[in-house]
């Protein structure tokens, strides 16, 4: 089946499927992009790693957020991992709030390629669209990266509606728990 074509009815109602999937913690991305149309963003939690050689990641992003065209359109897009502090930005970027308003909070440059790059974001991601798969009401955008900053720190995470922040856990704590 071609996921991007076809649709397939589910016993499973959406409802209990978003409630479940709120028990999944991930961490806190920007997803940004620059252009004609000026910089766009939104918080999100859909990215994941897909190859290390190339360096590929994915972001996915409903067809109806304010962003999603702009990608489409450019063909690249920026992701940076929040840190604790920067849980005022993630609800920023989740707001009612578009486009320019949603930049008036941190410290922005324009990454490789010309994409937002949060300057103290946990990591920064410059990445090309490689592949565009459409899967339901999102578009699942496969980005080559071309550009990375790294820094130390731990991620801000999103769990069962609302941010957690990772607690260190000695070795003998954790093989307790399991």
């Amino acid at each position: 089946m071609d996921v991007g074509t076809e649709t397939a009815r589910s016993a499973v109602p959406a409802s209990q499927f978003k409630k479940g999937m709120r028990r999944l913690s991930a961490s806190v991305s920007l997803i940004t992009v620059n252009g004609p149309a000026g910089r766009n963003g939104m918080t999100g939690t859909a990215v994941c790693s897909v190859s290390a050689d190339p360096p590929i990641l994915l972001v996915s992003v409903n067809k109806d957020a304010s962003i999603h065209d702009q990608i489409v359109d450019r063909q690249r897009f920026g992701v940076n991992i929040l840190r604790p502090r920067h849980r005022p930005l993630a609800d920023r970027f989740s707001s009612g709030a578009s486009g320019e308003a949603r930049f008036t909070q941190g410290l922005w440059i324009d990454g490789a390629l010309g994409v937002p790059v949060l300057k103290d974001a946990l990591a920064s991601f410059a990445c090309e669209v490689v592949r565009t798969v459409t899967v339901g009401t999102h578009d699942i955008f496969f980005g080559q990266v071309v550009g990375i900053d790294i820094s130390d720190g731990s991620p801000l995470l999103y769990g069962d509606g609302q941010y957690e922040i990772p607690l260190p856990t000695a070795p003998q704590a954790y093989h307790a728990m399991i």
